[in-house]
């Protein structure tokens, strides 16, 4: 049974109802979760606060930054067990959850570095003043964060707020839980103040809407979808908190007729393929110059053809969906495609040894998908690639940019003018060149335009946006 953790204490839910735990694997329960209530978001949410006026506020910056780093390295002590959870919890690979366990170790180290190095500024201004200008936190930040890679999104969320000298209260998906309840234990382990992470489990209909709403927040970071970011907007803007969304993508691989197809090949599978397509900036559309289209299609149909897909544990290719929802979605998008004439290429295969009651979904290549069909506009959050084909540069930026999101992009040229001329074209939080997604980057801000979001997390901008800045104007004559 998990429980609620909130100030350095399990607690059980005020409502006392609870939710299965489900591995996607197999389909079947395995542990209970607490189906959080607003009250119970309530008693976080002072906790919270009585931490942040009694001690996170009163810690130097110095002192935060060993704090984090010394639970990052708690973190990488337990990182085969944060793994393990979130293995059976999402249905990883387990390459990809000891990935996503190394990946929280150095959000943390990162953040322990920066706690110090947030500085002010001083502004040249009339005689007889001085002007200066000093960064504070906001307080009690709520973060809401995804089922797709909890441990990798707490980091860049809650690292930097905690980083900007802000208090955490945190609703974790009701389909991802373990790992982060396992963190925030291993927080109070090494130090930190009672209050200063909270967990609360539970709906987002019912934990998450009381934590968008509670008085006591100051601001919140989301990750998720369009429909669910707006309507926090719409509560958030109801007392003018502030907010930071990141809303999902329908990110291009665009190849020119120069790019190396050798390297092409393998970044845009794993860009596909890597968490079951699960990830806000999965490379889903393929849009590839005419005189090579066939020529790539060939070969990503043969690669696409040998990746296997089975439970976590067995390690392949590509592991289970998240839920039945989740595959019931990736059916439809498949069946609509199908009705509508859009050829596939080639499939990859689950193996006999997944059970029938695992969230299954062979990788999918699909070829000239119109540009207004929905596998083109609309994020399906599964291993299916939507391919086309583009005439010249203009055509190239015109299909990357013919649909409401903007997260990432990739650029496969060796033309280095082309290279910043689609750079600066393409509308997308981040541009990758003849690479895709740089080996995760915790350094580099990510975030979008459009309807993928706004506001920065990861690197240091990430900072700012968790504080805010006060100018302070000294007349001393």
């Amino acid at each position: 049974m998990q429980l609620h953790y909130i100030a350095n204490a399990s607690q059980a839910s005020s409502g006392g109802r609870t939710l299965p735990v489900i591995d996607p694997s197999d389909g079947q329960p395995f542990d209970e979760l607490q189906r959080g209530t607003a009250e119970d978001i309530d008693i976080a949410v002072h906790a919270a606060r009585q931490c942040y006026d009694a001690v996170w506020s009163k810690l130097s910056a110095a002192e935060r930054g060993r704090l984090l780093m010394r639970l990052s390295a708690k973190i990488g002590e337990h990182a085969e067990e944060l793994a393990n959870l979130e293995q059976r919890d999402c249905g990883k690979p387990t390459k990809q959850a000891k990935a996503d366990a190394l990946a929280l170790v150095r959000y943390f180290e990162f953040y322990a570095g920066a706690c110090d190095k947030l500085h002010g500024d001083t502004i040249p201004y009339l005689d007889g003043y001085s002007v200066l200008t000093w960064r504070e936190p906001h307080g009690v930040t709520g973060h809401v964060i995804p089922w797709n890679y909890p441990m990798q999104i707490f980091g860049r969320s809650v690292g930097g707020a905690l980083a900007a000298g802000n208090v955490c209260v945190v609703k974790p998906s009701e389909d991802a839980c373990l790992s982060l309840i396992r963190v925030a234990q291993l927080a109070a382990e090494v130090g930190f103040p009672a209050g200063a992470i909270n967990i609360v489990t539970g709906y987002g209909h019912e934990v998450g809407d009381a934590l968008a709403r509670h008085e006591g927040i100051d601001h919140i970071s989301f990750t998720g979808s369009p429909k669910v970011g707006t309507l926090i907007q719409q509560v958030a803007a109801e007392r003018h908190c502030p907010v930071t969304l990141e809303l999902g993508g329908k990110s291009p691989q665009i190849v020119f007729e120069d790019a190396d197809l050798d390297a092409v090949l393998p970044m845009v599978i794993n860009a596909i393929v890597q968490n079951a397509g699960q990830t806000c900036s999965a490379g889903s559309r393929l849009l590839v110059q005419q005189s090579i289209y066939e020529p790539l299609l060939e070969r990503l149909g043969k690669a696409f053809e040998t990746l296997r897909v089975g439970p976590a544990a067995m390690d392949l290719d590509v592991g289970p969906l998240i839920r039945a929802s989740q595959q019931q979605r990736v059916w439809d998008f498949l069946s609509d495609a199908q009705h509508a004439g859009v050829a596939m290429v080639a499939q990859g295969q689950v193996v006999d040894e997944a059970p029938e009651t695992g969230y299954y979904q062979a990788p999918t290549l699909l070829r000239d998908v119109p540009v207004d069909h929905r596998l083109a506009q609309e994020e399906v959050f599964g291993p299916v690639l939507a391919a086309m084909s583009f005439r010249d540069e203009d055509h190239a930026v015109q299909l990357a940019n013919a649909t409401q999101f903007g997260l990432v992009a990739g650029v496969w040229t060796r033309d280095g003018a082309r290279q910043f001329r689609m750079a600066k074209r393409v509308k997308s939080g981040q541009v990758f060149i003849n690479n895709y997604g740089a080996g995760g980057g915790v350094e580099l801000p990510f975030g979008g335009v459009k309807s993928s979001g706004y506001g920065r997390e990861k690197g240091f901008e990430a900072l700012y946006g968790f504080t805010t800045l006060k100018t302070v104007a000294i007349r001393h004559g």
